[in-house]
């Protein structure tokens, strides 16, 4: 099939592991935050010299790589944001994600050459909304999580067409109105337009009604109480042709929380599903069961397609709990592969001498191997790796290149 707008597949990172695992796993683009005024407080974020690596390495890999500014600021944080972006003007990103009117106008003013993209959280949710912030000078704006696949084909015939539409199509869904949510505040003090969200979301919660008679409120719940914020998570991958035809011109994966195994199996699925897509539909019919195997090898909380097809019901709720479907465990990524065979390790979960486990590469390969043998830095010989962060060099009965995921298949 064709389509006059190659969507960029853009995803996130929390570190600078996760960042290049993302560039080498498929991304044409990548988000990440840095240590200041991103909505992701409690990532690991990116210090300025983590950031200057990043970006170069996405850089000589052909990748861009956008920063996120999206607080709701006070007047005690403009200051900063000030400092912020004349640091970000030398390392020169590729754009950045903004939400609030004054830092975008911080932004504009400080580092004019430096792209300004519109966050989600602003709430752009009509083609009037879009004009706005293309006439201040915005290159791209986010869409709301809330409209439909037919409000986007409508925004994409009412703006300019170097205004560009950067939508959501993976990974988890905030309850709230375009992630505008109270809650963390009002129970912990955490204020999620501050970037310290609790994901209150995803507590358990028992509802009392004493007094309200006629008005019923459905409250499914077993033994242990109820999860009545708990959404699925948004999965698009079974309908990559309407996304493609809708003029959408970002593909954007939730996550910035995630490790890199989840990065690098929803950055390679998307990837291959696009670019079959683009090849011709029947390819991409042809190896749909391949991208819904890959995809439900992730760490999810069931799927559901959002608001893309009209508003969500019941269905798209999770009632009684709000624990996540596990297919794989992370390993680590592999680092050198030396003269002996042995690949660098910084481990990251438990495995053995004599465990079967898979190498999983960015072609779509995904290689079952033994573990041979495990040395530690000393060079001593263990039996298994029980201590997450030990550096490791390991033998395998197969062939790992640099970059590769080690993962270990949940039974």
């Amino acid at each position: 099939m064709s389509t006059e707008r190659k969507p960029e597949l853009l995803i996130p990172a929390s570190s600078l592991e996760v960042l290049k695992t993302a560039v080498v796993f498929g991304a044409d683009a990548v988000y990440i935050g840095g240590e200041a005024f991103g909505l992701r407080a409690k990532a690991k974020n990116f210090s300025m010299e983590d950031m200057k690596e990043g970006i170069a390495f996405a850089h000589a890999h052909g990748v861009k790589v956008y920063v996120t500014a999206n607080i709701l600021a006070h007047n005690r944080d403009l200051e900063g944001v000030r400092a912020y972006f004349e640091e970000l003007k030398e390392i020169k990103p590729d754009a950045l994600i903004i939400a609030d009117p004054g830092v975008f106008m911080l932004a504009k003013e400080i580092c004019p050459e430096i792209e300004r993209h519109i966050s989600t959280q602003a709430n752009n949710t009509n083609y009037l909304t879009y004009q706005f912030w293309y006439q201040q000078g915005a290159k791209r704006v986010v869409s709301a999580r809330e409209l439909s696949m037919e409000e986007l084909r409508e925004l994409r015939a009412h703006i300019p067409d170097d205004l560009e539409i950067e939508t959501f199509v993976h990974g988890a869904m905030c309850i709230s109105y375009s992630g505008r949510c109270l809650l963390s505040n009002y129970f912990t003090g955490r204020d999620a337009n501050q970037g310290a969200c609790t994901h209150p979301c995803r507590w358990k919660y028992a509802v009392m009604e004493e007094s309200r008679p006629g008005e019923y409120l459905p409250v499914y719940e077993n033994e242990r109480g109820t999860y009545i914020f708990n959404s699925k998570d948004l999965c698009m991958i079974e309908h990559i042709p309407e996304l493609l035809e809708s003029g959408i011109d970002s593909f954007k994966i939730e996550g910035r929380m995630k490790t890199a195994l989840y990065v690098a199996t929803v950055a390679r699925t998307y990837r291959k599903a696009i670019d079959d897509c683009l090849q011709s539909r029947e390819l991409y019919e042809k190896n749909l069961p391949w991208y819904k195997e890959q995809i439900a090898a992730c760490t999810y909380r069931e799927f559901t397609t959002g608001f893309f097809y009209g508003k969500p019901d019941e269905s798209s709720q999770i009632y009684d709990n709000n624990t996540y479907q596990k297919g794989y465990t992370y390993l680590g990524i592999v680092g050198d592969v030396d003269a002996e065979n042995y690949i660098h390790l910084e481990q990251r979960n438990k495995f053995s001498v004599g465990e079967m486990i898979e190498i999983m590469k960015p072609d779509g390969e995904n290689l079952a191997v033994r573990v041979e043998a495990i040395l530690n830095e000393e060079g001593e010989a263990m039996e298994s790796a029980p201590h997450p962060q030990q550096k490791l060099r390991v033998r395998l009965s197969g062939k790992a290149d640099a970059c590769d995921i080690l993962r270990r298949k949940e039974e």
